[in-house]
């Protein structure tokens, strides 16, 4: 079983295997999803529309969003018990479809045999580098109360003097994902959060760039992004990321 991305028959000159109990192939991202019932947008974490590459699922069953946001103990064996099996069918690294899988990210990275990223606010580290040591990091996230020091913690996230947070909970759309409604209106949702966004750099004008912690948000980050005016990061950049180094192609051109 070669790990490189496999360019045609007859390249490279090797014998391939595959591992016992692995009845797919062709997908490097394993995708955690919690049990859940709305409408999931192209752009959303849970739809495979949304990447230019195959993806794998597993849905957690038996699991809801008052369990994660409360970092009930009990699903890490649900996520344990998911990624292996996505693990064993090619996955080549485990993403959660929720930020608030971050409860459990540590845990996961400890206990799993491949790169774990449960959490979009992984990048916060990151994008906190790239700032000037004035400006901040704005999390929009879900729910606000839900986002503790401790979460954060899991992410790497040490520097809460650089960090903003504001929750999208009162958004009347938003409950219905929130709550589990089986609807809410996109376009209403969409301006809300544009609204919210734009409220909240009003606020903190100090913010350099923004972090969307909810994977049902990216469906908006191109709206969001028009509306404040600077960098938006979300599940989608980092799945892309994650992609690109766990399937690396070679470079063609000329010189």
């Amino acid at each position: 079983m070669s790990y490189a991305h496999f360019r045609g028959p007859g390249d490279p000159d090797e014998t391939y295997r595959q591992p016992p109990g692995q009845a797919v192939a062709g997908a490097a991202i394993g995708i955690l999803v919690l049990d859940l019932w709305y409408p999931l947008l192209p752009g959303n974490v849970a739809n495979a529309c949304t990447y230019p590459y195959p993806v794998m699922y597993k849905v957690l069953r038996g699991t809801s969003i008052p369990m994660i946001h409360a970092g009930d103990p009990s699903l890490l064996d649900h996520i344990l018990d998911g990624a292996n099996e996505l693990i064993r069918q090619g996955a080549r690294a485990i993403v959660g479809a929720c930020g608030y899988f971050a409860n459990y990210q540590q845990a996961a990275a400890e206990a799993l045999s491949v790169p774990v990223f449960l959490s979009s606010m992984l990048q916060v580290p990151l994008i906190q580098q790239s700032l000037a040591p004035a400006q901040s990091v704005g999390i929009l996230c879900a729910k606000e109360s839900a986002l503790t020091e401790t979460t954060l913690r899991q992410c790497g996230i040490a520097d809460f003097a650089r960090i903003k947070i504001v929750g999208a909970q009162d958004i009347e759309d938003f409950r219905g994902i929130l709550e589990c409604t089986g609807e809410f209106n996109s376009r209403r949702l969409g301006e809300e959060l544009c609204d919210l966004a734009a409220a909240f750099v009003d606020r903190h004008p100090e913010i350099g760039a923004l972090l969307l912690e909810c994977s049902d948000m990216p469906p908006y980050a191109h709206m969001i992004q028009h509306r404040i005016r600077r960098p938006v990061f979300d599940f989608i950049s980092m799945i892309d990321w994650i992609q690109r180094a766990v399937v690396r192609r070679s470079f063609e051109g000329f010189i």
